[in-house]
């Protein structure tokens, strides 16, 4: 249904969809005003935002400041904590920035690179020691990771190096850190929508806890395993990290949530839509990545159809929103639940099928069966 496609290099997603340089390029060969990266590939980096930006093209998804500061896991980990948002310990526990409160709601925070260096682990020794001061078990993660990758549990010392050298070479050069693991946890995520004029706020929950192998399999909306009360503050703490770093689009905020202790603590942040999106959608009734589009074309939240009716207004109204009114706030429609159907290690998957003939007795059947 496009109106002109575009050939690009086969192979992998370096040489095509991760290719910043190569996404800019057919955008200007193409005359494009604007650039959706969707999820994965280069929708996380920075770069694309910047280079786009450079040219006078639109970069539907947050600014490459907002995007780094947030999206990074380990300076959105010394973000949250200044927000005084809960974190597990890690290699950066107690890392904040000193910002009055002014600075605070400015929109323009950042995180220098003396104060995130502090959080990272260079080296096999100095992530040992880290994780000895932390204490085992804990998680070794890349923070330019994602998606099941860059990132092992260590249960004790011995097991540490070899680890901490799998993450080095699962995603390399980025830059690594220390957390503790947390047992027993949920995990649960807050929607961000926020627009160019400093508006922002949250479209409900997800509870993504079922996973193997770091994937989610099973994805649940509204995310009912925690107290309302509760999860209201983990509204609340999304909105205000996206806020503070002036973001704007769709995000996504994640936590790690004890249910015996009825408390939570900030995992990362995702600056871009989640492929779980639909949970939301159904629940809220909001066309994201419509959302997205009308985001970057400078139209504010309030004025976005589907947002005035989440929140009771007329659909073509044009009177402001308090979003931050309690009065005001909507609740989701019905429950979703999501099923991710994925093959694994379909290489070696090794099915022979046979013809069956009509006389076959029900014990070769079942030979064939297995």
């Amino acid at each position: 249904m496009a109106d002109q496609y575009v050939p690009v290099p086969g192979g992998s997603n370096n040489n095509n969809y991760a290719n910043v340089e190569r996404i800019l390029d057919i955008a200007k060969r193409t005359q494009v005003q604007a650039v959706w990266a969707g999820w994965g590939h280069a929708s996380e980096n920075p770069k694309l935002p910047e280079l786009l930006h450079k040219n006078d093209i639109s970069f539907i998804g947050p600014p490459e400041n907002a995007m780094w500061s947030l999206g990074d896991k380990i300076a959105s980990s010394i973000v949250a904590q200044t927000a005084d948002v809960p974190t597990l310990p890690w290699s950066g526990s107690g890392l904040k920035l000193q910002l009055n409160e002014a600075e605070k709601s400015s929109g323009k925070l950042h995180v220098p690179s003396e104060i995130y260096n502090k959080g990272c682990t260079r080296t096999v020794d100095s992530g040992l020691a880290s994780a000895t001061e932390i204490g085992f078990p804990v998680m070794i993660k890349a923070s330019e990771g994602g998606g099941g990758k860059g990132i092992r549990k260590a249960e004790n010392s011995e097991e540490f190096p070899n680890l901490f050298r799998q993450v080095q070479a699962e995603v390399p050069g980025s830059p690594i850190f220390i957390m503790k693991l947390a047992s027993a946890a949920r995990h649960l995520e807050v929607q961000l929508l926020a627009d160019m004029y400093g508006n922002a706020i949250s479209l409900f929950g997800r509870d993504c806890s079922i996973q193997r192998r770091h994937q989610k399999i099973i994805e649940e909306a509204p995310a009912i395993i925690s107290k309302s009360e509760v999860f209201e503050k983990m509204e609340k703490s999304a909105v205000t990290l996206a806020k503070m770093v002036g973001y704007v689009s769709a995000g996504t905020v994640e936590y790690l949530y004890n249910a015996d202790e009825d408390n939570f603590h900030f995992l990362e942040l995702n600056p871009r839509l989640q492929v779980e999106h639909p949970c939301t959608e159904m629940i809220a009734d909001v066309n994201l990545p419509s959302a997205q589009l009308q985001i970057a074309m400078g139209i504010p939240l309030y004025r976005i159809k589907d947002i005035r009716c989440l929140y009771g207004e007329e659909p073509w109204g044009e009177n402001k929103i308090d979003f931050d009114s309690p009065q005001v706030k909507p609740v989701p429609k019905g429950h979703v639940i999501a099923a991710r159907i994925t093959s694994e290690n379909p290489d070696e998957v090794n099915i022979n099928i046979k013809r069956v003939q009509p006389n076959i007795t029900p014990m070769e059947l079942n030979m064939l069966t297995n």
